[in-house]
């Protein structure tokens, strides 16, 4: 199985002035590495739709092909990944997304409350998720994305249906 290019987005404020570690982008890397996909360290960005949009371009523009953000999903007011990332992605896949909220019930009520999108970005092929900033939402949600990924990016890519 060939090696795709992932790539792990923390959104977090206080992460982003060291102010706080970035616990959950680690998780996400190491449980994408260990399922075969290229993955370098997460990048810690600020709150906000331009700052995600920004880098998220920047990531497609790299050639990654499944981005999973974490963080900045809830509804306090500088909770924008949803924003910033309906403006990159060109087309929702809405069930992974509610997928992550149904099967995050197990975990927290609070999953609920989540807002994260999930989509590809065309033509480029990408697959882009986005979860909650917390350990366990990234440790559970991970997998749910892990079970899609290379057949929505191979979709994508005009694969034949499997």
């Amino acid at each position: 199985m060939t090696s795709l290019p992932a790539c792990v987005i923390t959104v977090s404020d206080r992460s982003f002035a060291g102010e706080r570690e970035d616990r959950g982008g680690p998780i996400a890397v190491g449980l994408l590495r260990e399922a075969g996909w290229h993955c370098p360290d997460a990048e810690v960005i600020p709150d906000g739709a331009a700052s995600v949009a920004d880098a998220l371009r920047r990531a497609v523009a790299r050639g990654v092909r499944l981005i999973v953000t974490t963080g900045g999903t809830g509804v306090s007011p500088r909770d924008e990944t949803p924003e910033g990332t309906r403006k990159v992605i060109t087309r929702e896949v809405p069930g992974i997304a509610e997928e992550l909220r149904r099967s995050g019930l197990a975990d927290t009520p609070l999953s609920v409350l989540s807002r994260g999108l999930a989509g590809v970005v065309d033509p480029a092929g990408a697959l882009v998720v986005n979860l909650p900033g917390s350990t366990r939402a990234v440790a559970s949600g991970v997998p749910v994305v892990l079970t899609v990924a290379r057949h929505v990016v191979d979709q994508v890519e005009g694969g034949d249906h499997a």
